[in-house]
């Protein structure tokens, strides 16, 4: 199922989203300028799970303790940043007026991290980089069907040669969402090369957790 819109108007101009989409179309951008020199980028800065854990045999540089910030603006492929954009475009201005700017800008940033988190923890013998923003982006997913669960979202679903579009309340097709990235986790040879889906189930469940602390004073959840 594909998104294409909320139902969810907003009082505010979420400026971080905006900002966020922006830097992440612009260093990919910058990644394809670079061709494949480019590719020594993901390997520095792309967050690798056996390095992080001091499995190479060597010590850990201090350095390394930026790539699980780091690898959230990296992707690999136009599709894969494609799909991010889309999901944080939809979902993520809604978890901003509900937060603030700062506060979001924050939250989004931790979901990444614990997402990355995550994924290091299932493989942790990986030498593999994992880059994108899709765990942080997982976060706002989280954090959005607390939020705003009966809010209504327009989604292309696939019927073999038919597209058609209908409205599914966001807890449903947020909960068919985790429930694929669970099963494709659960089904992925451990440490293989692809999509980190337990980036994807770290990031969620960080967003469910930390909507709390992070949403302003006086915004409820379940509110539509």
């Amino acid at each position: 199922m594909i998104p294409i819109r909320d139902e969810n108007p907003t009082r505010i101009r979420p400026y971080v989203t905006w900002a966020l989409a922006a830097a992440l179309a612009g260093v990919f951008m910058g990644q394809l300028g670079l061709g494949p020199e480019g590719l020594p980028l993901v390997a520095r800065y792309g967050a690798v799970p056996a390095e992080l854990l001091a499995r190479t045999g060597g010590p850990v540089p201090l350095w390394l303790w930026v790539t699980p910030v780091t690898s959230l603006f990296l992707h690999g492929g136009f599709l894969h940043l494609a799909g991010n954009l889309l999901y944080l475009w939809i979902f993520g201005n809604n978890v901003e007026e509900a937060m603030g700017h700062g506060r979001f800008l924050v939250f989004y940033l931790v979901c990444g991290v614990l997402a990355t988190v995550g994924h290091v923890l299932a493989n942790p013998d990986s030498r593999i980089p994992v880059i994108g923003a899709s765990g942080a982006i997982s976060g706002v997913l989280g954090a959005y069907a607390m939020l705003y669960p009966r809010a209504r979202v327009l989604t292309v679903v696939p019927l073999g040669f038919l597209f058609p579009m209908v409205y599914i309340p966001a807890v449903a097709l947020l909960g068919v969402w985790f429930a694929f990235q669970i099963l494709s986790g659960l089904l992925a040879p451990p440490g293989a090369a692809g999509v980190a889906w337990f980036a994807h189930i770290g990031g969620f469940a960080a967003g469910i957790l930390l909507v709390v602390p992070f949403k302003r004073r006086g915004v409820r959840l379940f509110a539509r």
